[in-house]
């Protein structure tokens, strides 16, 4: 009996290598190529300072409701700094107007670097004040006071008058990407009877990174209730949570957030957000809860937080703080946590480059589910062996029922030693590894920015090959990282088609075209993806197709295989428990099927 190779023989082996070196050595040339372009950054010492900029004046249009739109008004704006925030205060409604992350950068598209200040609050993209009423009814909003500062020291007071009632904002700038923000006021008793006042907060969401529908999927509400117990996060286009008091709500984005904590709680709150397909932002959200006002006045402790989303810092201010990052719920987080990003931090150590620290955790992953991987591979590698003899009963059983053909296949995969229910748990626990990783790529900050060959950002998708105008689904650019990985799974899927039987009735999918075809829509997938998920995924199964030609070529012996399979045909059947199950549920279809038949006939 001749032996079908459905698989790659040691030509196609060759040829697998020669395109690995030549694609290594496009990837060193492009990376010897990036690293003599990059011009040499200096770096501005970092030194700890707390500086108050001098007051200085602006001449803008008046932002309160009631203005006309040629009255004008002097705005003054105050300056708090350290080593981490560089903030900006207007007179506007005593608001924050600016917030710099001096340690980061944002994405430049003209450049393709990230070389710009990173600003999480600038032209008025955020506005947040307390709204409530007057004994008039009249409705009363901080944000259109008009409100005077003064500095001392690290602390910045914004106080604004209201019919004699006296509102002050005190906000002291702390380390951690910290800042108090204290609300006081006196005589607001005397203009107002109101139990609650609504502190309303509109965002817009700047884009900062390179992908704008990755970035734009990972903006979004973020809140926690129960004490800081409780987390949970809004993707939808409204929010609503009337019953759960409040500890913070902050509106996260890829690699960083804005949050605000209250001491006494959010209450009654709601919120919308939107997303917008082009322009500077990504998403408008607009936020709005119940304060208490004790006795009329507003005298409330507030704490903002401009903080990037670095786990160790997160954890360090115990209040549920490191749920923002979305690392995947359950035994999905649980994996990411405790196994990838602990992985990733220790290979780093070593003082390697991101994406070699990425090559040695796909090396680690492998070796840790390389017992239940090798038994896929061995059977996927035997399943192909053996196809001569299921082409055989197919071919001798082919005018009798689907049953009966069914119980002759079974059969040789018994004698030959298969069980095909192995191959479950394998492809069963990639799923959790595959949608885990899924989530720490494009999440984990510290490789945001980092270059690896063509690559700049791990964290984004490649564009090196850019085309100039728009694809549906596939974008303007081609990802070299995408094509890589879609070719070695191209190479792995065409080596483990031998043992995919094809279909026996008219009308019934072939199955090997459609596992043609998932590694094709799998470059759609990838092209917008973070290139570190699609380099981890190339040399993944890379390793898989090196697996399979060992276990083909030094491991199995078809020889062997078919030996033992002729030997066992002259021998009684020992069927195990899965088989005899197996065989007495197609009989009693089978029997089934007869008794319907028979019940027709007397029917007719």
């Amino acid at each position: 009996m001749m032996q079908q190779n459905n698989g790659l023989d040691k030509n196609q082996l060759i040829s697998f290598f020669i395109l690995s070196l030549l694609m290594v050595g496009a990837m060193f040339y492009f990376q010897n190529k990036q690293q003599n372009e990059e011009a040499q950054n200096t770096a501005e010492p970092a030194k700890t300072e707390q500086s108050v900029s001098q007051e200085k004046p602006v001449i803008t249009a008046n932002i309160t409701a009631n203005a006309k739109s040629d009255s004008l008004e002097i705005i003054k704006s105050v300056t708090l700094k350290n080593d981490e925030l560089n903030l900006e205060f207007s007179s506007a409604g005593g608001q924050i107007s600016k917030v710099q992350l001096l340690k980061f950068k944002a994405y430049n598209p003209e450049s393709d670097k990230a070389d710009l200040p990173l600003l999480l609050i600038t032209k008025n993209n955020s506005n947040y004040g307390f709204q409530f009423k007057d004994k008039n009814g009249k409705t009363i909003n901080t944000k259109d006071l008009k409100f005077f500062p003064t500095v001392k020291g690290n602390s910045v007071t914004m106080t604004a008058d209201l019919n004699g009632a006296n509102i002050q904002f005190i906000y002291t700038l702390l380390p951690k990407y910290t800042l108090d923000f204290k609300v006081k006021s006196e005589g607001l008793a005397q203009i107002s009877s109101e139990n609650n006042a609504d502190f309303i907060w509109d965002y817009n969401v700047r884009n900062l990174e390179k992908g704008r529908s990755q970035e734009q999927t990972h903006s979004e509400f973020s809140y926690t209730f129960n004490n800081y117990k409780s987390y949970d996060y809004d993707t939808r286009t409204t929010m609503d949570e009337p019953d759960e008091t409040l500890n913070w709500i902050g509106v996260k984005q890829q690699f960083f957030a804005s949050v605000i904590e209250s001491k006494n709680g959010f209450t009654k709150s709601k919120g919308n957000q939107e997303s917008l397909d082009e322009g500077e932002y990504l998403k408008t959200l607009n936020y709005e809860g119940k304060v208490q006002m004790s006795g009329g006045e507003l005298n409330q402790d507030f704490v903002w937080y401009f903080m990037p989303l670095e786990l160790p810092l997160l954890k360090s201010y115990d209040k549920n703080f490191d749920e923002i990052l979305p690392m995947g719920w359950s035994f999905i987080g649980s994996m990411n946590r405790w196994f990838f990003i602990p992985m990733y931090n220790f290979i780093s150590s070593w003082g390697l480059s991101p994406g070699w620290v990425i090559f040695l955790m796909t090396i680690i992953v492998k070796l840790v589910t390389s017992p239940i991987m090798y038994k896929q591979h061995k059977l996927s590698a035997m399943m192909r062996v053996i196809r001569p003899e299921i082409d055989e009963v197919t071919k001798k059983f082919k005018k009798e029922d689907a049953m009966k053909r069914q119980q002759a296949t079974m059969e040789v995969y018994r004698k030959a030693g298969v069980n095909q229910m192995a191959g479950c748990l394998p492809a069963l626990l990639q799923i959790p590894i595959f949608y885990a990783l899924f989530r720490f790529f494009p999440n984990m900050i510290d490789l945001r920015g980092k270059s690896f060959w063509f690559v700049n950002d791990l964290t984004a998708y490649d564009d090196v090959i850019k085309f100039g105008f728009h694809i549906p689904l596939l974008g303007s650019h081609l990802s070299i990282f995408a094509i890589a990985c879609t070719a070695v799974i191209l190479i792995y899927t065409i080596m483990t088609s031998g043992n995919i039987q094809q279909p026996q009735q008219e009308g019934m999918p072939n199955m090997k075209v459609l596992m043609y075809i998932f590694p094709i829509t799998f470059l759609f997938f990838l092209n917008t993806s973070a290139s570190g998920l699609s380099w981890y995924y190339f040399v993944s199964n890379a390793i898989n197709i090196l697996i399979i030609l060992v276990i083909k070529y030094w491991i199995l012996d078809e020889k062997k295989i078919h030996a033992q399979i002729q030997a066992n045909k002259a021998q009684p059947k020992k069927e195990g428990k899965f088989q005899k199950r197996m065989r007495e549920i197609m009989e009693r279809a089978q029997e089934q099927q007869k008794l319907a038949e028979q019940q027709r006939g007397k029917k007719r």
